[in-house]
């Protein structure tokens, strides 16, 4: 499976607007986070998942979501080529990330806030997490 952007839309009318993403399925959905980075540290890197999707979705401000796909889980290339989507809270879109992948997520203003969808339940997300270092892979090349 490879990442997709799942798109969505808004509504506005007098009583103000509603954000919809309708082809979002929460069918396999466990659980849910919403993600703040400081401004001191504004990239979270790296994160890979063995066997959790993450679906992301962004709820004020704006992000780029980098991920790459991992060849070797313990010791992957460093050449692998990383993909990057941009959101902001007007796109109204989820960009789904199968697992097998890391991701790395960066802030790109003040007060940007994220919310993250997994597919995994917690009590197996200790035989899932992978972390690397932040600058394994370079994002901003």
């Amino acid at each position: 499976m490879i990442p997709i952007i799942i798109q969505g839309g808004n509504f506005s009318d007098h009583r103000g607007t509603i954000s919809y993403v309708n082809d979002f399925s929460f069918k396999d959905i466990e659980r849910f986070y919403i993600i703040s980075n400081s401004d001191e540290n504004p990239i979270r890197a790296w994160q890979g998942h063995k066997l959790d999707a993450k679906n992301f979705y962004c709820l004020n401000g704006s992000f780029k979501i980098h991920f790459i796909k991992i060849d070797n889980w313990e010791n992957p290339s460093k050449d692998l080529t990383i993909e990057t989507v941009t959101v902001t809270d007007l796109d109204s879109k989820i960009v789904h990330i199968p697992a097998g992948y890391a991701n790395a997520i960066e802030s790109l203003e003040t007060n940007s806030k994220l919310i993250s969808f997994s597919t995994l339940p917690l009590v197996n997300v200790g035989d899932d997490d992978v972390r690397y270092p932040a600058d394994y892979w370079k994002i901003n090349e």
